[in-house]
């Protein structure tokens, strides 16, 4: 996808720019416990500094319905972004009115001020357009740098780019760059591993990578309801039995398609999901009534290994075990340091997306060796659905 601006089109020098991050970050007791999204915007707001511009940032921060809420003010973020940039950034406690207005006018060249939490204001997820135009006149550019939240069609992100004129930052590009080159012009063959809990929340993107991927790999409690759709007794395992129907829609579209459909060949199982309990190592039609699948296999893992080896691209949303709990990380960590390992010796592109793989990820000590890992949750499995983002499409225009 190239049709796009970036900040390369435009010229900042002593204008205001209104830049649409991502600032909702993991908080406890008032502090940021994960700084990584944070991280992830400083090429932007460093270039727009470096570039003598006057930097307005717009975020939100939970979800306060619409009214104002002191535990999701927006305030210790933007001291911990602050941090990040090794530079001082001015707070303005609310993103509209007065006290906004003044903050933005006292801005320098290259001198950045966070405004207050987006969703204080209903407005906001209405997409309404006079708060998408109070917000812009704070600004003579917008620049949208928070693919994450693209997905929604709310005042910061899709509105107010039809009000200024409107580029892409430097983190959207990547983002945008990656996919399209993992997903609309891959290297083949090219495998999908999709993992969780449920495929209730995921057959738009099980569908739609069923007709565009060489190899489907599905872990995680999903996977039991494709195994349960085929006749296979999966005992006390997270199972959706209402969903065997959609399961077998699948595993025909994906036969159509002559996608390879990879399901366990043998599981971890155990009477409960806990630490400390007694594990063991079955063939997937040897399940016990009384025990439940929290991780895929030895057998599967080298079956699932070999063909993540045969492949060019990888794309991967969902954890293929309980991994939260020792042992049962086991899958998704081979895998994911398989996958990290041949990204590291090139002619391999590797793409990882959402919140739990994220961390799976992280917990693996890979997270840094993937080709591109996107924070993005809903935003990335719509890209990968073939839906469009409305806040991608409204820079497009």
């Amino acid at each position: 996808m190239t049709n796009f601006k970036t900040l390369d089109d435009i010229d900042v020098t002593e204008r205001r720019v209104l830049v649409r991050a991502d600032l909702n970050v993991p908080m406890s007791d008032g502090l940021v416990t994960d700084n990584s999204r944070l991280s992830s915007l400083v090429p932007t707001l460093k270039e727009l500094v470096d570039r003598k511009a006057r930097i307005c940032v717009l975020s939100h921060l939970g979800r306060p319905g619409g009214k104002v809420v002191p535990s999701l003010s927006l305030k210790p973020v933007s001291d911990a972004l602050g941090e990040c940039l090794g530079r001082p950034i001015s707070f303005a406690s609310d993103c509209m009115g007065g006290i906004a207005r003044s903050i933005v006018s006292e801005l320098g060249e290259g001198e950045i001020a966070v405004l207050e939490n987006l969703r204080f204001y209903s407005e906001e997820e209405d997409n309404d357009i006079d708060f998408a135009r109070s917000l812009a006149e704070h600004g003579d550019f917008y620049v949208n740098d928070a693919f994450s939240v693209s997905h929604r069609a709310h005042a910061s992100t899709a509105a107010i780019a039809n009000l200024l004129p409107s580029v892409a930052g430097r983190l959207m590009e990547l983002e945008l760059d990656s996919l399209t080159n993992a997903f609309m012009n891959p290297e083949r063959p090219l495998i999908a591993i999709i993992g969780g809990s449920k495929i209730s929340t995921k057959i738009d993107l099980l569908v739609s990578l069923s007709q565009k991927v060489d190899s489907l790999i599905v872990g995680g409690g999903m996977a039991n309801t494709f195994l349960n759709a085929k006749g296979v007794s999966v005992g006390k395992s997270l199972c959706e039995y209402d969903m065997a129907a959609t399961a077998r829609k699948i595993m025909e579209t994906a036969r159509n398609s002559e996608c390879n459909l990879v399901l366990p060949i043998d599981a971890v199982i155990s009477k409960k999901f806990e630490k400390g309990g007694l594990v063991q190592t079955v063939d997937i039609d040897e399940i016990p009534q009384d025990k439940m699948v929290l991780d895929v296999g030895p057998k599967s893992l080298l079956v699932m290994g070999e063909i993540i080896k045969g492949g060019k691209t990888v794309i991967w949303n969902g954890p293929i075990g309980a991994f939260e709990i020792k042992p049962f990380d086991h899958g998704t960590s081979v895998l994911s340091k398989l996958t990290a390992d041949l990204s590291i010796k090139g002619d391999f592109c590797s793409i990882a997306g959402g919140g739990d793989t994220v961390a799976a990820l992280n917990q693996s000590g890979v997270t840094d060796f993937f080709s591109y890992v996107s924070f993005a949750g809903g935003a990335f499995l719509e890209w990968l659905e073939g839906k469009k983002l409305p806040g991608v499409e409204a820079l497009t225009r």
